[in-house]
C-alpha cells in the first residue's frame, strides 16, 4: 500500500483552481466551424414567422434567409441545413412540390448559394414529410403504410434536383432501406459526384420532435415508428450504421443528440467518417422554457448541452442556437 506523506495524495482539484487553468485543461474544446444551423424557409411570406414553440426560431422568408446565412458565415458557422415549408395546397400524397425544380426548397438552395457561395456548406433535407398531405417520409401503399422502395424512387428525384440546385450536401433523412445507396446513385448518374452524402444513420422515434411539426407545418396523421428506430434499441443503430457507410455514406448523423449520447458514442467509436449529432427542436425548446421560467442559466445551459454532445464524439452539431453560440465562442 502507498503511504502519502499527507492525505489525500492526489488532489485533482488542483486543476481546477482557475478559469485560465480550467481552459488549459479542458479535454473538450467547442469551436464555431463545428456548429451547422438548421433553418426553415417559408414558400410566400415576405416576413418571418414565429415557431410558438421555438422561441426565437423562425420560418424565414426568402430574404430573411439569406440575411441568417451570410450571419452564419460572419460567425464561422460551417454549415446550414435547408428545410422547406411549401404552401399548404401544394401538399399531395406524393409529394411532389419536393421534387418540383421550383419547389421552395431548391429556390432556397439557390438563394444561400448565390448570397454566400462556398463560404457556408449548404446542406438540405431529402425527406418528404414536409411536402406530403398525409405528413409521412414516404409515399403510401394501399394499407396506409409507408411503401420503402417506392419512396427510394422519390427519394432519388429529390436528391437530383437538390443537387442541380447546387447543395454542396444532401441529408436523407427518411429512414428508408437502402437510401443513402440510392441517393448516392441519383447524383453519381447526373455527374454530381462531389455533393457529399450525411446519412441520417440513427433516426429515432422520439417525443421530442414536436415543436418541429411546428416549424415545418406538419400534416402527419399516426407516427413514424415503422420506420425510425425504436428508443429501447442500441445494437440496431451499429447495423443501420453499417448499412449507410456500405452504401456511400460521407457522413453518418445520430438523431436526437442529448437523450441518444449513448448511441452517438457507440457510433463514434466505430466509424473513420465525420460523425454529426441533431439537438433537436424538443431539446431546444426545454432549455428556452426553463430558461424563461428563471430556472437555469439559459447561456450556461446552451454551451453546457452542445459541450456534452462535442465530448460524447459529435465533430459536427446541427443546433438552432448555431449562429449565437458561435458568436459567443469567437467572443470567449
Amino acid at each position: 500500500m502507498t503511504v502519502y506523506g499527507s492525505f489525500p495524495g492526489a488532489r485533482p482539484r488542483r486543476l481546477r483552481t482557475t478559469p485560465a487553468m480550467r481552459r488549459m485543461v479542458a479535454e473538450t474544446r467547442l469551436h464555431p466551424a463545428d456548429l451547422i444551423l438548421p433553418a426553415f424557409v417559408r414558400e410566400g411570406v415576405s416576413e418571418p414567422v414565429p415557431i410558438q414553440a421555438m422561441p426565437g426560431v423562425v420560418q424565414h422568408s426568402r430574404d430573411t434567409l439569406r440575411k441568417a446565412a451570410v450571419e452564419a458565415v460572419e460567425a464561422g458557422v460551417s454549415g446550414i441545413m435547408l428545410f422547406g415549408v411549401p404552401e399548404e395546397a401544394k401538399k399531395d400524397a406524393a409529394g411532389t412540390a419536393g421534387t418540383d425544380p421550383d419547389g421552395i426548397l431548391q429556390v432556397a438552395i439557390r438563394d444561400v448559394r448565390a448570397e454566400v457561395g462556398d463560404d457556408l456548406v449548404i446542406m438540405s433535407d431529402l425527406c418528404l414529410d414536409e411536402y406530403t398531405d398525409h405528413g409521412h417520409c414516404g409515399v403510401l401503399d394501399a394499407d396506409g403504410r409507408v411503401d420503402n422502395d417506392a419512396t427510394l424512387e422519390r427519394y432519388a428525384e429529390m436528391a437530383q434536383v437538390q443537387a442541380d440546385a447546387g447543395v454542396h450536401v444532401v441529408g436523407p433523412s427518411g429512414m428508408m432501406d437502402g437510401q443513402v445507396g440510392v441517393v448516392r446513385d441519383a447524383l453519381d448518374t447526373i455527374g454530381k459526384e462531389d455533393v457529399a452524402i450525411l446519412a441520417y444513420t440513427a433516426k429515432y422515434a422520439s417525443a421530442f420532435y414536436g415543436p418541429f411539426r411546428e416549424a415545418v407545418g406538419s400534416s402527419l396523421r399516426g407516427d413514424r415508428k415503422t420506420y425510425q428506430q425504436d428508443a429501447a434499441n442500441a445494437r440496431e443503430s451499429l447495423r443501420e450504421l453499417a448499412l449507410d457507410l456500405d452504401e456511400g455514406a460521407d457522413m453518418v448523423m445520430v438523431k436526437p443528440a442529448g437523450p441518444y449520447l449513448d448511441i452517438l458514442a457507440k457510433v463514434a467509436d466505430a466509424v473513420d467518417v465525420p460523425v454529426a449529432a441533431y439537438q433537436i427542436s424538443g431539446e431546444y425548446a426545454m432549455i428556452e422554457a426553463a430558461a424563461e421560467k428563471g430556472w437555469i442559466d439559459r447561456d450556461a445551459a446552451i454551451l453546457e448541452s452542445l459541450t456534452g454532445i462535442r465530448r460524447a464524439g459529435a465533430q459536427m452539431i446541427l443546433t438552432y442556437w448555431a449562429t449565437e453560440a458561435a458568436q459567443r465562442l469567437g467572443r470567449a
